[in-house]
């Protein structure tokens, strides 16, 4: 078969093979090789660079032995090519590079995955990958970093930028970053049009990496940390070290976010000043701080760090870090602060790390809530009486309380079925405890216990609810004999409407019946009540907490009340009396001392009593004594 024209043809007739000709197919049995041979061949151009000009692909052409352009079809019949970056990948899906072992480009590399180094990396837990980018030395490296930082889907630090020739390198010690920074490959077209390729090679980490310092430069940097330590603040400045006068005149490079240099610092810091408090690494490029997180072991005073103006991109880097119980922290103008929508947030991500931190970037926090931060005792104000919302709700509550209390401590508390809703619904809860039921002094209540915190199953929960007034009376029976201290009781008014009343009733009770006889418990009741005919309440929620009483409840509770200053003895005091006493101090919240002192002080008439002990507590007339119980 006759060759075509030179001006139309790409291909020439090889003789030695015989037969039909069949454009692009292959040969059967021992006839496995191309059927066209590529000499003398044109190469292939699309577009506009047709006719044999030089494609757009010969622009990054790099003869200097770095990397072959080639597009992984040529068909010159060479069996040792060099690592292509455009390699067709291999069908069996394992991600696997199909790559002749004799090519001398990566000694024979087949990667398999992401995050494998090829070439005997040892990096480690790292994968080093250098990054090429052919006649990257034309653009300039502020321009050409944003553009693929803008392009790229992570972000990433290039280490030890540099050019090499006309091609511009930079490694990366990751292997999704290096990906993802591959993928970028023409994706960035330059001010002349040209397109910028990105080529990622397997690499063994950098030299400078591992190399220690000699011992002469560890010396001057010892003598430069020593001219930064501040002894009085036990203080270190090692902000933007690597241009410290005393190091550049030496020609001593100390770049903290090298792994010799900061494991140069740390030893210096160990051997040296290891009850550290401050430290500041300010404007050191620092990265990432995974070479940082051996000072946490070996500077436990460390309060204050200053890692403002660094490269810190993710706020998950001070995970490595958070071992350090900072008060003090500086993060400001590192790419992670603007990675939040608010500055609450901000805050709340940093001390979800350092939750003893009290300032931030230069500015304040609120104290942090928990109980292992060592503040200034405060002292808590002083404990206040019952609070009524308005005279009427007081007047409404004492009758009520009082005629409540009087059934419940009485033998038969079937007439509080009077004081409920048709609908009424209880529940009782004492303390979570880990102890033995049987064993526990509060054992009579635990069967019907229903504290959410032990009680998970909803069927249980809901079993325990006493549901309508019958039930709650009947279970009120069935709890044991009590005696109440009026005089103890302290009443909060929740929410109250023309429709509805809600109120805490807090106090101390002894048990007069059954193994526990005497027994003196604390107890906190919610009520919540809907008026009903006479101007009375109708419950129709009532939640019961009971605990054990402290010592301090028990010293105080049914103290007998004590005598007057008058020289005369005191006379005992009737029935309408004592109704009037435990009412007063339930009003006032006085004591029962106190109380008894000012109803006899106005001849036990109750309204005149609380009109003058109103205008004495307005005045700060009465001492604090009179409120405690």
């Amino acid at each position: 078969m006759a060759a075509a024209d030179d001006s139309n043809s790409y291909n020439e007739h090889d003789d030695r093979v015989r037969g039909p000709q069949f454009r692009n197919r292959k040969g059967r049995g021992q006839f496995r090789c191309r059927m066209y041979s590529g000499q003398g061949s044109r190469p292939r151009h699309r577009g506009a660079y047709g006719g044999g000009g030089q494609g757009p692909r010969g622009r990054f052409e790099d003869n200097d032995g770095d990397v072959a352009m080639n597009d992984g079809n040529s068909q010159d019949g060479a069996s040792h090519r060099r690592f292509n970056p455009y390699v067709r990948r291999s069908r069996r899906g394992d991600d696997r590079i199909s790559q002749d072992r004799g090519s001398d480009g990566v000694g024979g590399y087949r990667g398999r995955g992401r995050g494998r180094a090829g070439g005997g990396a040892g990096g480690g837990q790292r994968s080093w990958f250098k990054m090429t980018i052919p006649y990257g030395k034309k653009h300039d490296k502020k321009w050409l970093l944003t553009a693929l930082q803008n392009r790229c889907p992570l972000p990433f630090t290039p280490i030890h930028y540099h050019t090499e020739g006309n091609r511009v390198q930079f490694y990366i010690d990751d292997s999704t970053t290096a990906n993802a920074l591959s993928k970028v490959s023409r994706r960035i077209t330059d001010t002349e049009g040209y397109k910028v390729t990105v080529l990622m090679n397997p690499s063994p980490p950098p030299s400078f990496i591992h190399t220690e310092l000699k011992p002469e430069d560890l010396e001057h940097l010892k003598r430069c940390m020593a001219k930064r330590f501040d002894g009085s603040q036990q203080s270190l400045d090692l902000n933007n070290i690597r241009i410290d006068p005393d190091l550049v005149s030496q020609n001593i490079e100390v770049i903290l976010n090298r792994k010799n240099c900061m494991q140069a610092a740390t030893k210096i810091i160990e051997e040296n000043i290891p009850e550290l408090v401050c430290l500041n690494l300010s404007n050191n490029r620092l990265y990432k701080l995974d070479d940082m997180a051996e000072l946490v072991n070996k500077v436990p005073n460390l309060k204050a760090l200053n890692l403002s103006h660094n490269e810190l991109k993710t706020e998950r880097e001070l995970d490595k870090v958070k071992g350090f119980k900072l008060v003090e922290l500086w993060l400001e103008k590192n790419p992670l602060c603007d990675h939040f929508k608010d500055q609450a947030t901000y805050i709340s991500a940093i001390r979800e790390r350092f939750p003893r931190l009290l300032k931030l970037d230069g500015h304040d926090l609120p104290p942090p809530i928990g109980f292992d931060i060592e503040v200034t005792p405060t002292a808590l104000p002083p404990c206040k009486g019952s609070y009524f919302a308005s005279d009427d709700i007081r007047i409404l509550l004492q009758r009520f309380l009082q005629e409540y209390y009087s059934i419940y401590d009485s033998a038969d508390r079937q007439p509080l079925l009077h004081a409920y809703h048709d609908g009424a619904t209880f529940s009782l809860s004492i303390p979570f405890s880990m102890q033995n039921p049987s064993r526990c002094s509060l054992g009579e209540y635990h069967k019907d216990c229903r504290n959410i915190k032990k009680i998970k199953d909803p069927t249980t929960r809901f079993r325990l609810l006493k549901h309508t007034r019958l039930n709650v009376v009947a279970f009120l029976n069935e709890l044991p004999k009590t005696q109440h201290d009026i005089a103890s009781f302290t009443v909060d008014v929740n929410t109250y409407t023309s429709m509805l009343l809600s109120f805490t009733v807090s106090g101390v009770f002894k048990e007069v019946d059954g193994k526990s006889r005497d027994s003196t418990r604390a107890f906190s009741r919610v009520f919540i009540a809907v008026p009903s005919g006479n101007a009375g309440l109708s419950l129709v929620n009532d939640e019961m907490f009971v605990r054990n009483a402290t010592t301090e409840e028990i010293r105080r509770a049914f103290v007998a009340p004590a005598p007057t200053p008058s020289s005369s003895p005191v006379p005992t005091l009737t029935a309408p009396q004592q109704e009037m006493l435990s009412a007063f101090s339930l009003e006032s919240g006085m004591n029962l001392e106190w109380s008894q002192k000012c109803l006899q002080e106005n001849k036990w008439d109750f309204n005149t009593a609380a009109q003058i002990f109103k205008e004495l507590k307005a005045k700060g007339m009465i001492p604090e004594d009179a409120f405690k119980k």
